[in-house]
């Protein structure tokens, strides 16, 4: 499948600067920042730097080192947001979305973080 990348997301205006965020992290391949429209009282995403559309399309043609920073940088922001099992929030979920059906509203990868209450199923039983 080919991954048409739009430069006029959010997230690519974010990562140019155009647009302000409250940075949590960066590192050299990665970007995490506290999320506007927060669902719980700890929500932070973590994007890549690199013009990647879903997490598929990343883990298939990114490079070792976006991906082991990417990855290092997900734990990272677990452990500044105290949401590690055992930690100050007592656990966390993390969420990426993907395509029409998984409710992607930006296409750009991103992995949602959220913590610091119970947060009750993830999906409702398919019918």
């Amino acid at each position: 499948m080919a991954y048409l990348y739009d430069d006029q997301n959010v997230f690519a205006k974010i990562l140019r600067g155009e647009i302000p965020n409250k940075t949590v992290l960066e590192t050299e391949h990665s970007l995490a920042f506290h999320d506007i429209s927060e669902q719980a009282p700890v929500h932070v995403l973590v994007i890549p730097k690199g013009p990647y559309v879903t997490y598929d399309h990343f883990a298939n043609t990114a490079s070792e080192a976006e991906i082991v920073d990417f990855t290092r940088a997900i734990g990272e922001v677990c452990k500044i947001m105290q949401v590690e099992p055992g930690a100050g929030h007592g656990g966390f979920r993390a969420i990426s979305n993907a395509g029409d059906a998984g409710v992607q509203e930006v296409p750009h990868l991103h992995v949602h973080i959220l913590g610091g209450r119970r947060l009750g199923r993830m999906l409702a039983k398919a019918e």
